[in-house]
């Protein structure tokens, strides 16, 4: 016996909702601090923030941003 079409479309649209669930969940986990640093040829490396080398970017950074407000003052 087939499936009711109110039920079919109820499926489908619930489906819908739990990949976009997911989606979500996925984002707030991936939207952490972190520095990319990108090299000759195409290459990148992500450091997170609480690696050592991404800490020392995050100062780093940091520091530029001081400098370069500073000097439009």
């Amino acid at each position: 016996m087939p499936a009711k079409p109110h039920r079919v479309l109820l499926d489908r649209v619930s489906g819908y909702a739990d990949e976009a669930a997911a989606f979500m969940r996925r984002r707030r986990i991936s939207r952490r601090p972190f520095a990319r640093l990108y090299y000759p040829h195409g290459r990148s490396a992500d450091h997170a923030e609480d690696s050592r080398s991404g800490a020392e970017l995050f100062v780093a950074a940091g520091r530029l941003i001081e400098v370069a407000g500073r000097k439009k003052s």
